[in-house]
């Protein structure tokens, strides 16, 4: 799987962590973030990953912050992006089965275990059926 990974400068360290996993299960990771401690501006990460979720380039994204919140505010703004604030992998879990989340928003400062929840939300799969039929309905909420 490619998946993007991006951060403005609260999560560098967690990026580097998530980069590593990635390579350690397999997948192919993007570098889309900060790469120090200068601010950057976290609606620019999140659109420029994000874009690359929504046309294909990346299958799925990983977005950090400080709380996740902003990454996952900026995110849901892109036509096509469902992205899922996650703080334990139930909850990432979730967010694959129901919802068919496609970019994983978590937070750098106080999120503990994302090596779990990134796995869940990696290894997880759609379950279609009735949530089908409400993503049809967010869709038709994104085009208006």
């Amino acid at each position: 799987m490619i998946v993007g990974v991006g951060c403005d400068h609260r999560g560098v360290e967690m990026k580097a962590h998530i980069l590593a996993l990635l390579g350690e299960m397999g997948h192919t990771a993007c570098d889309c973030g900060a790469d120090g401690v200068a601010g950057v501006d976290y609606p620019d990460i999140a659109r420029e990953l994000c874009v690359m979720v929504a046309d294909g380039r990346l299958e799925r994204g990983i977005l950090i912050c400080g709380t996740g919140i902003g990454m996952s505010i900026s995110a849901n703004k892109v036509k096509g992006i469902r992205a899922a604030l996650c703080f334990d992998e139930w909850m990432a879990r979730r967010s694959r089965q129901h919802n068919n989340a496609n970019v994983l928003c978590v937070g750098a400062e106080k999120t503990t275990g994302v090596a779990e929840i990134v796995r869940s939300f990696l290894n997880t799969q759609f379950e279609g059926g009735r949530h089908q039929r409400r993503l049809e309905k967010l869709t038709g909420i994104e085009n208006g």
